[in-house]
């Protein structure tokens, strides 16, 4: 049955080509491609006949950007040393094609893609990715006259050699770890986008780039660039969210998430009148269509954790000051909308809707990134697999995210009914429900750790003691030290961890947190250098580590200082409630001394690098891209744009081509990137100044008790 079909299919297949005259038609070529393929697969011959017809394909088609998609699904069935002895046949038949420019510029985009496609790209020694970088830049130089009438919104010709030097750029600094090949990668892009602003490609890895360096004013400017608009704003916007979430840029991170929710909840309104229209005119086809695309909107992943990171937003925001924080919370229904959405989202379908092709190669989803390991290689790396591991990821971001905004509540009152149990109190009665319900709370936060509540405090306990190293949190620390502050506001209250620290004054829960906070904060400070010219992949914990569980630390001692400090409404017990109260009032004068210091080393660390002299961080760039008379090392391309632009010829490029790179700074660039990180850093100081002042107005309130 199969010989059967596959003869009438190739018979048809070889009628068609022949009946066909546009020779531009790769629809019978491909059929013929499947054909092969399918023998193939069924055993009916060997991969000879399937090669032979990829050479065909690329005699007649190699020169079209399409190319290297169009026989991608075929390369796959062919084993690695079949690849190989593909690519090398197409080099050498390559050579004896074309002489129409265009066509020989796009042939030879083509054979690098394939060697990227194949592996060969990985394996190549540092010299010969050098040379490839090169000559890829060269040839983009080389072909910018054959542009000089496009329209200045057209794709140029060979527009894509940029991006593929850049991909080998950063390649190299991959395995050497050598800067000045990432600022080279930057470089190019910059100098692409000099020439041609609309090049989204560039945009796109260049927010990648600058988000690596946590650079991410900058990022957030690239990605501003490519005008993201309607639909487009949930394809795209996994580009930059996960970044800006990590950042202190707060007012840019709140009108992206505002801009997104406005248009999903708008579409979520369209959607149903649109529905409604298509029923009436009994179009059941798009009723059913529309019906289903609201529901994956519905379920995106995206806009699940950005629905729960506008309110954790706002209350990061306001962590200074209890009564704004307690507003926002009211808002909030107390955060218990938040806890049924992460009871719901064990059941619920997640979709991602995200464009991932349109990512670079080393940074296929958000949670992975290539360039923050060791060099290994890679080649072709299945999509689904990533998906199924990020479904899970996603799911468990969401569910402690959820749990948030009502722990901080509880926290807030938990921390208040415990200092309130030391006087009398007219107006208000302690809520005996907030102690059971954090607890639970703090068993489901354990579990998503993987912990029953018991080992988990055992853990903090050990970590705090010095029992363990910080590496035991493994990369939740954040979600450890969270653990910790609400473990502490629930102890105030319910004593069930209750050991008096050494010195006896109050319960060890406020060491544990003081201890963890200033370990684990401080130790990311130290390992921090030159942030210029070394990726600071620290930089987002830090600046996590300090705006929430820091943060949610201080709201309960906000919230024990406002029930400590004497009022109208307030009357001290006698006697022995004088005595309780000295040991709770010892700990949180302790924390607070203690927080404020470590805001303060952090703010010390942040002014020195933001008063660097711009042209130190300058020295620092362009150092790194000096030969200095070796044969390996980054700057060939670098220098190879320079001597460009130093020789250009304006009458085969033209006015606007020419005018563009007479304009063209690596300086400017790299005041660029010096300023972009000064914003960054500046905006995080700013951050801590406000927890350090509020810090030192609760050390003036806790002088009156």
């Amino acid at each position: 049955m199969f010989d059967s079909r596959i003869l009438d299919a190739s018979t048809f297949v070889q009628k068609l080509i022949a009946d066909t005259s546009n020779n531009l038609l790769r629809g019978p070529s491909l059929a013929n491609l499947e054909i092969e393929r399918r023998k193939l697969l069924y055993g009916k011959n060997n991969d000879k006949e399937l090669m032979e017809t990829l050479l065909q394909y690329f005699l007649r088609f190699g020169h079209l950007a399409c190319f290297t998609s169009d026989v991608e699904k075929f390369l796959l069935v062919l084993p690695l040393d079949k690849k190989t002895e593909l690519s090398e046949k197409l080099t050498k038949s390559a050579s004896s094609l074309s002489i129409v420019p265009i066509k020989v510029l796009g042939q030879s985009i083509t054979l690098w893609k394939i060697q990227e496609l194949i592996g060969n790209m990985y394996k190549l020694a540092v010299s010969e990715l050098e040379r490839t970088a090169l000559q890829m830049t060269e040839m983009y130089c080389k072909n910018l006259p054959l542009s000089k009438d496009l329209d200045p919104q057209e794709s140029m010709h060979g527009e894509e050699l940029l991006s593929m030097s850049c991909n080998v750029l950063v390649q190299l600094f991959w395995r050497t770890r050598n800067f000045g090949y990432f600022m080279e990668a930057i470089m190019v892009l910059e100098f692409g986008l000099n020439i041609r602003r609309h090049a989204w490609q560039y945009k796109i890895l260049l927010v990648h780039l600058y988000s690596h360096l946590g650079i991410i004013s900058l990022a957030y400017d690239r990605y501003k660039a490519l005008d993201v608009k309607n639909i487009l704003m949930e394809t795209v916007l996994h580009h930059i969210f996960p970044q800006l979430m990590e950042s202190p840029l707060w007012l840019d991170l709140n009108n992206l998430l505002k801009d997104y929710l406005k248009f999903m909840d708008e579409h979520f309104r369209e959607s149903a009148d649109l529905t409604f229209l298509a029923y009436r005119h009994r179009n059941y086809s798009k009723v059913i269509e529309f019906v289903q695309f609201k529901e994956r909107l519905q379920h995106s992943s995206q806009y699940l954790v950005a629905r729960v990171e506008s309110s954790i937003l706002q209350l990061k925001q306001n962590a200074d000051d209890i009564e704004d924080e307690e507003s926002v919370l009211k808002s909030m229904k107390c955060g218990i909308h938040f806890v049924e959405l992460s009871n719901e989202i064990g059941s619920k379908s997640v979709t991602f809707n995200e464009d991932w092709q349109s990512r670079p190669w080393w940074t296929p989803t958000p949670e992975k990134n290539y360039l923050l390991g060791p060099f290994e290689g890679i080649s072709y790396c299945p999509k689904e697999n990533l998906m199924e591991e990020r479904e899970t990821n996603v799911r468990r971001v969401i569910e402690k995210k959820s749990l948030l905004p009502r722990m901080i509540y509880l926290s807030i009152q938990s921390a208040s009914a415990s200092i309130k149990d030391n006087f009398e109190v007219n107006d208000s009665l302690s809520d005996p429900k907030v102690s059971p319900e954090l607890k639970y709370l703090l068993e489901c936060y354990a579990k998503m750790l993987g912990f029953s509540l018991s080992d988990a405090i055992e853990v903090v306990v050990g970590v705090s003691n010095g029992l363990k190293s910080s590496g035991a949190f493994g990369a939740n620390m954040v979600d450890w030290l969270n653990f910790a502050v609400f473990l502490n506001a629930w102890n105030l209250n319910s004593h069930e961890v209750e050991r008096p620290d050494v010195n006896g004054c109050g319960p060890l829960s406020w060491n544990i947190v003081n201890s963890l906070l200033e370990n684990c904060i401080l130790e990311k400070v130290r390992s921090m250098e030159s942030l210029i010219c070394s990726p600071p992949s620290d930089l987002p914990i830090l600046v996590k580590m300090v705006t929430e569980p820091l943060a949610w630390h201080t709201l309960v001692i906000q919230s024990c200082v406002r029930s400590s400090v004497p009022s109208g409404k307030k009357k001290k017990k006698s006697g022995t409630a004088d005595q309780s109260i000295s040991p709770v009032c010892h700990a949180i004068r302790d924390s607070i001394r203690s927080t404020h210091g470590i805001v303060e080393d952090v703010a010390k660390w942040l002014g020195h690098h933001v008063k660097k002299s711009e042209d130190e961080n300058l020295d620092i760039i362009f150092s790194s891209l000096q030969r200095n008379g070796q044969d390996e090392g980054p700057g060939q391309v670098f220098q190879a744009l320079g001597t460009y632009i130093s020789s250009i010829n304006e009458t085969e490029l033209g006015d606007r081509t020419s005018q563009a790179l007479k304009s063209w700074s690596p300086v400017d660039v790299a005041r660029k990137l010096v300023s972009g990180q000064r914003a960054v850093l500046s905006e995080f100081l700013r951050i801590c100044q406000s927890k350090i002042k509020s810090l030192q107005a609760m050390q003036q309130q806790m002088a009156q008790v």
